[in-house]
């Protein structure tokens, strides 16, 4: 009898370690069947298309190779140079307004009642909701004078035509306004988020040693979020280079009053569907990718956004 027990035990505890390890390749396989979809959707939507547009970069309209041709070609365009800086001055300032306002709204947020918070967050958020053409719509609707609930003050700023309204030196100024309505509430929310998790006994601790509101944010709560801004300035300056939607509308709205290039996008745009010349369209798209991985690997190093902490 007691012989029988001991070999049972000894059949139950081998047999023990197997549950886990069978749990583990079982969670492991989960894993994989989440992750296969999206692989999927990267190979056919992500990867194949910018191998494709890396071959047409390289080649001509008969498949032959040649070289950097293509990028010479584009950069000897005349609306080369002005769809790029225009960019540049745009994402220039989009960035810069994108971290004052948001960080800066998210810290005053941070410090209210819990429904005050909440109700705020809301309010900033909707306008996020909107598709990007609808959110574009409602401001060439708010921009024009003649029809604008604001029509009074343009006018007295002595703008009385939608055709002032869309000049040169106004259109960045214009596209970050779009750009900050339609994007900003969910940054906010993200960066409230991220206070969320200062540990509360820092904050009190600072409040013991007599720190303002001020204090608090410039020594404590902005270089605890540092990476959370410095990612969320990454992913604004590749959408910010890739602008096309705004500066197209108002170019629809205007009859052409704008530039109808004033993006590489656009210019892009132009090439591939009037021109007909895919490649030189592709050559100006890795242009803007190597622009957009350059600002990244900057941001990236420069704020040791994957450097690990050790305890």
């Amino acid at each position: 009898m007691t012989a029988s027990i001991s070999e049972a035990e000894r059949v139950s505890a081998e047999r023990m370690p197997a549950r886990p390890e069978r749990r583990t390749r079982r969670s492991g396989r989960t894993g994989w069947v989440f992750v296969s979809l999206y692989t999927v959707l990267l190979l056919v939507f992500g990867i194949v298309p910018a191998g494709y547009a890396l071959y047409l970069a390289f080649t001509n309209s008969l498949g032959q190779f040649v070289g950097l041709g293509q990028f010479v070609k584009v950069a000897q365009d005349y609306r080369f140079a002005g769809a790029f800086i225009n960019i540049g001055v745009y994402v220039v300032i989009w960035l810069v307004v994108l971290a004052v306002f948001t960080v800066g709204l998210a810290l005053i947020i941070h410090r209210q009642t819990r429904w005050v918070s909440t109700s705020l967050r809301f309010v900033f958020y909707i306008p996020g909701a909107l598709a990007g053409v609808a959110s574009v719509m409602v401001w060439l609707f708010m921009l024009d004078p003649s029809s604008s609930p604001f029509g009074g003050v343009l006018q007295a700023l002595g703008v009385d035509t939608f055709a002032k309204v869309v000049l040169p030196e106004h259109l960045s100024i214009i596209f970050v306004v779009m750009a900050f309505w339609t994007g900003a509430g969910g940054w906010i929310v993200i960066m409230y988020g991220a206070l969320n998790n200062i540990p509360v006994e820092l904050m009190d601790a600072a409040k013991v040693d007599g720190a303002n509101a001020w204090q608090t944010a410039w020594r404590i709560q902005l270089p605890l979020i540092a990476k959370w801004i410095t990612y969320m300035a990454i992913l604004a300056f590749a959408a910010g280079t890739q602008l096309f939607v705004e500066p197209a509308l108002v170019n629809s709205a205007s009859l052409g009053a704008t530039n109808p290039t004033w993006t590489p996008n656009q210019l892009a745009f132009l090439y591939a569907f009037q021109n007909n010349d895919f490649n030189g369209a592709a050559a100006i798209a890795l242009y803007l990718l190597l622009i957009g991985l350059a600002g990244a690997l900057f941001l990236v190093f420069r704020s040791g956004l994957f450097t690990i902490e050790e305890d």
